[in-house]
């Protein structure tokens, strides 16, 4: 057996983590009503290192699924109100000159958490924005020339509503390719509504951790180690090469995405219990890590193509591997 495979996820481990995930899910459950597929991706997201944009209409549960998502895994949280007037320094910290000591001293600003919360990010200026994109790129904030290393894990969970765009400042596609997700949440069913209505109001704060902070950081390392296929990495690189060559795009996905769906996959694949990913986990995350990463054409918008109408058109026409995912 070489090293190689000794560093593979056994098929105990990797149902070990399933089921501690799985908790996580029916813990969060609790006060999220009918969004296991949104908790799943924020979960999937938080254990494979990546970041979740939510765009969304206001009142659907945005803050209230990041929070309990917090408490389940019991890492610090943080909740970033992003407006017009907020600056770069609310968001990374900034010094301040103590008398009593002579000194500069650091005050950490929003983004020194494990879990943090950009709410309507779209609201605050360019310059407000791209003081997330250190911290979300190399996990550290820069401040005076004093680098400060941010704990791990660390997730940033931003919101914006796309249906009001005035006093709204779009995205640039460099803070967009920062984020492994996009996802909706949508409007909840009548029964899901019903039990939301009845819900009792203190349930949320009541909400107890069902694994550690230790444990989230293990299940990180656990997911790195689960089994992708060579083929399955090439197919994986295929798509994105498709995103780029395709007539109905003007800029494709960046190498980021790439490895944001091979490391997504792999932390899917551990949500399920599985030590190897499938190309079904490939194909299922595909438009949640590509759709915001594509540039559509002129014509493409002409015909009311969607990014995930191309992104489908790319999956089908990419040949799907087969017999060696389990190898």
């Amino acid at each position: 057996m070489t090293g190689e495979t000794n560093l593979r996820l056994s098929a105990e481990e990797a149902a070990a983590a399933g089921e501690k995930l799985g908790a996580v899910v029916k813990n969060v459950e609790q006060v999220i009503i009918g969004k296991r597929n949104a908790i799943e991706l924020v979960l999937t997201a938080l254990v494979a290192g990546g970041h979740v944009l939510i765009e969304d209409v206001p009142g659907v549960g945005k803050t209230s699924l990041v929070s309990a998502v917090a408490r389940s895994v019991d890492c610090a949280f943080q909740r970033i109100q992003f407006t017009p007037d907020l600056m770069p320094s609310d968001v990374t910290g900034f010094s301040i000159y103590n008398q009593k000591s002579g000194e500069f001293e650091f005050r950490p600003g929003g983004v020194m958490s494990n879990l943090v919360l950009a709410d309507e990010i779209n609201r605050a200026s360019a310059k407000t924005q791209a003081a997330l994109l250190e911290a979300m790129e190399e996990r550290q904030v820069t401040v005076d020339s004093h680098t400060y290393p941010l704990e791990q894990p660390f997730l940033v969970l931003a919101t914006q509503n796309p249906v009001e765009s005035f006093g709204t400042y779009p995205l640039p596609e460099a803070q967009l390719d920062r984020f492994m997700l996009k996802l909706s949440m949508g409007y909840p069913s009548l029964e899901e509504e019903t039990q939301v209505l009845t819900m009792p109001r203190r349930r949320k704060q009541q909400l107890a951790p069902a694994v550690t902070r230790a444990e989230v950081l293990e299940l990180g390392a656990q997911a790195g180690r689960v089994y992708v296929a060579p083929a399955l990495a090439r197919y994986i690189a295929e798509i994105v090469q498709a995103t780029r060559s395709s007539a109905d795009t003007v800029l494709g996905s960046s190498p980021r995405g790439g490895i944001a769906l091979y490391n997504a996959a792999q932390a899917w694949a551990l949500l399920r219990g599985r030590a190897y990913v499938l190309p079904d986990d490939v194909k299922y995350l595909a438009p949640y890590i590509l759709c915001h990463r594509l540039t559509l054409s002129h014509e493409a918008k002409l015909s009311k193509r969607t990014a995930k109408d191309v992104v489908q058109t790319v999956l089908d026409s990419v040949l799907v591997p087969t017999g060696e995912s389990q190898a």
